[in-house]
């Protein structure tokens, strides 16, 4: 459902729910003031009566055995509106007003309000009893015209405002509608844009409600154009790192073609063995970085001493290689802890083999695991030349090269792990070590 459209049904049904309240007021409100304002003339038609008949009327009345005839008034289209009878205290029929009816209107004994059904028809009945005269006045309202009279009064109050809502709808519909014309507005500056312009949308006045959109339309706009520029860099680079063995590879191939020498071909196949080695490194670990940043976050007991064995086996052919060796430090009673293994063991895989890389042969790489006041972090020292202030502080950007690894370092690996211990919610630390190695700490907690 539209925005335009809930707006409209909400309005409408408050409006409905309103009209029908106050509707219900007005007819319950009418209807008890009709009545007072009725009853009110019953009693004065009554003593007016009372007041104005006289003994010798009566008397003359009852001698003739006629009913003395009493002027009421009639409104008009309301027939019987009124209806008086005089009644001796005896319980003959002193006078009556043309239309009542003939049967005593009601037979109540005390004098008041009373409610009585005549002929088959309800009345609303008003008795006075003059004592000295030795009547009784009763005047009453036929309670079907007191209906009628109360009905068109309160058709008359609602029937017009019944009329003016279809009016009041309209009315609304369009309001709404002009006060979602800047959300229109908006919509139709957006389907409008290229996909390829993430600029700021355009200046402008904006109500209130619509300025956290626009803000938060520009900031989504900025963070998206920073995320094509990575992108874009990341495509460049890659592209980059990868022309270069690969051009490597096929100078050397051409070289084995051409030579005859033995001692040239095998340093031609030992440089494409370290080319390849040098690409397969840089897939392996752009696909690394590519499920470090994709990959679903779930946690598991892990246990980290068995992690990092798992990490360093791993290792161990290239640490041979190399000639360099590598300890660890554990503690003995660490207990299994919540964490994702697979953003763990990339983040832990990538230091050690930078370490690796950065320290000279026959150097040692100590990887010690901590856990102290709550804290565990895994703490990685190398025996190479260390990073730089300036160096340090971009590290971890992508195909950033610290100057031991060389050229064939792909500048991935500080990278791959500042992304993963920060899907942790631990932290990569790189500790200042004045030239004398490289200390990087992992903070889990």
């Amino acid at each position: 459902m539209s925005i335009r459209l809930r707006l409209f049904l909400i309005l409408v049904l408050a409006t409905g729910a309103v009209w029908l309240s106050a509707a219900f007021w007005i007819q319950t409100s009418t209807r008890a003031e009709v009545e007072r304002v009725l009853d009110a003339r019953l009693a004065e038609a009554a003593r007016m009566v009372s007041s104005l008949i006289s003994d010798e009327r009566i008397a003359v009345a009852r001698a003739a055995q006629v009913p003395l005839m009493v002027p009421m008034a009639q409104a008009a289209g309301y027939t019987k509106q009124l209806s008086c009878q005089i009644w001796a205290l005896d319980g003959t029929m002193a006078g009556r007003s043309d239309g009542a009816p003939a049967s005593r209107l009601t037979s109540a004994a005390e004098d008041g309000y009373s409610r009585s059904i005549v002929d088959g028809e309800p009345w609303r009945v008003f008795t006075l009893t003059n004592e000295a005269l030795g009547v009784r006045v009763m005047v009453g309202d036929s309670m079907a015209v007191r209906e009628r009279l109360i009905f068109d009064l309160i058709e008359g109050l609602l029937l017009p405002a019944a009329l003016i809502l279809p009016i009041l709808a309209l009315l609304i519909w369009v309001s709404v509608a002009r006060g979602l014309a800047p959300l229109d507005r908006l919509a139709e500056t957006l389907r409008a844009r290229p996909p390829q312009d993430l600029s700021p949308l355009p200046p402008g006045a904006a109500p209130r409600e619509i300025r956290p959109v626009r803000r938060a339309l520009d900031s989504l706009f900025a963070r998206l154009a920073a995320a094509r520029e990575t992108e874009r860099d990341f495509t460049t680079y890659a592209a980059h790192e990868l022309k270069t063995p690969l051009a490597g590879l096929r100078t050397q191939a051409q070289l084995l073609r051409i030579t005859g020498d033995p001692a040239i071909r095998e340093k031609a196949i030992a440089a494409i063995e370290k080319s390849v080695d040098r690409t397969d490194r840089m897939v392996r670990q752009l696909l690394e970085l590519a499920r470090v940043e994709r990959a679903e976050f779930g946690t598991e007991l892990t246990d980290l001493t068995q992690l990092l064995g798992e990490t360093l086996e791993d290792l161990d052919t290239l640490a041979r290689t190399r000639e360099v060796s590598l300890d660890t430090e554990t503690p003995d009673d660490l207990t299994p802890v919540e964490t994702n293994p697979f953003l763990l063991r990339a983040a832990l895989r990538n230091v050690v083999e930078n370490a690796i890389h950065a320290s000279p042969r026959a150097g040692h790489v100590r990887v010690r695991l901590e856990c102290a006041e709550g804290q565990i972090a895994f703490v990685i020292s190398d025996e190479g030349h260390g990073l730089t202030g300036d160096l340090r502080e971009r590290a971890m950007e992508r195909f950033v090269r610290g100057p031991a690894t060389g050229p064939q370092g792909s500048g991935l690996g500080l990278s791959i792990t500042a992304g993963a211990m920060e899907r942790l919610g631990g932290r990569m630390v790189l500790e200042d070590s004045a030239g004398q190695g490289q200390t990087v700490r992992l903070r889990l907690t």
